[in-house]
């Protein structure tokens, strides 16, 4: 079997090494615009607080998946798929333009949600989702403390999981954050209203000034400051990150015509609606409309789906139990989360 996997984060990569050891004669070819390796994405939350973190956070280099017989094409984008002639198309290497599959694994993940009303100022603020967006955050975080002698000071727009990660870990890095939330309250899709009290406590003992219902008019550079403006006053800030949630990658099975909503549709067997194509991870949206976008379940994905196409599973997937965690310094829930 030909399987060729779009994608090198979690799903994509267990699924080659666990594919691999369940069917060593399969041909596998996995595909990635990345080429820092495979790393750990929940470990970018304490990016700031961890000195050596570029370092720590590679879980297993693309040289040592090649190893295990998994050929890994870094630095390359897929620009197309053909699905009468199941062949991918890719740019990035000269002497290949394109693939044959038996069966498309694509795990592409999320990008970070700019909200409409935000996108006309993308050049004013940054992201925070990927690797390489830490180490440009962690450069300019750098350049700010050598220039300026002080701490930082940050805006955050956002206050759901990842925004709260982050400016925990700014906060506690010893820079000053100010966090702007559209909501009545921190983290109001995964904590109950208990929780959510008892986290801003833990975020006000680190010194974050947290705004509530902050309907922002306009993010603007100027020189080396950010303006933000809201219905609330006029901020300033050295520099802005805006975290408001994630977007699933489905704009290739959009331009292929696979059925899509918020994610890429999948049946409980994970395949998509071309029977020679599944998804995985942030992308799969399940017959119950859920995306299971925690490591555990995207992980118990990746397993399932490698003993399925292997014929050493037949049952259907079915989500394990999880919890989510935020890793924010000093917060603990009372309550379970909620999905």
């Amino acid at each position: 079997m030909n399987i060729i996997i779009i994608g090198s984060g979690i799903a994509g990569v267990t699924f080659a090494e666990k594919f691999r050891t369940l069917s060593p004669e399969a041909e596998i070819t996995l595909l990635t615009k990345e080429n820092y390796g495979y790393y750990s994405r929940p470990m970018l939350s304490r990016g700031f607080s961890q000195d050596d973190i570029e370092q720590l956070i590679i879980i297993k280099s693309f040289d040592k998946l090649r190893k295990q017989n998994i050929r890994v094409l870094e630095n390359v984008t897929v620009t197309a798929l053909d699905k009468a002639v199941q062949t991918v198309h890719i740019q990035g290497i000269k002497a290949i333009e394109t693939l044959d599959y038996d069966r498309l694994i694509i795990a592409t993940g999320s990008a970070a949600f700019i909200p409409p009303p935000f996108r006309p100022y993308c050049d004013s603020f940054y992201l925070f989702n990927s690797l390489h967006d830490l180490i440009e955050l962690r450069q300019l975080r750098k350049r700010i403390l050598h220039e300026k002698k002080r701490a930082m000071k940050w805006g955050i727009i956002g206050g759901g999981l990842i925004g709260c990660e982050v400016a925990s870990d700014l906060a506690v890095s010893g820079d000053k954050v100010s966090l702007l939330h559209a909501e009545d309250r921190l983290m109001e899709r995964q904590l109950v209203a208990e929780d959510s009290l008892k986290l801003l406590a833990v975020m006000q003992s680190h010194s974050i000034d947290v705004k509530f219902q902050q309907a922002i008019q306009t993010i603007e550079k100027a020189g080396d400051q950010t303006s933000v403006i809201s219905n609330d006053g006029h901020f300033e800030f050295d520099a802005v990150i805006v975290s408001c949630g994630f977007k699933p990658r489905i704009d290739l099975a959009e331009q292929v015509g696979l059925e899509t909503q918020r994610g890429i549709r999948v049946n409980q067997t994970l395949q998509t609606s071309d029977k020679h194509i599944f998804a995985l991870g942030d992308v799969a949206e399940l017959p119950d409309s859920k995306l299971y976008a925690y490591i555990l379940p995207i992980r118990h994905q990746a397993l399932w789906l490698a003993a399925y196409l292997s014929a050493q599973e037949t049952a259907s997937w079915q989500p394990p139990a999880f919890s989510a965690v935020a890793k924010v310094h000093g917060f603990k829930a009372d309550y379970p989360y909620v999905f």
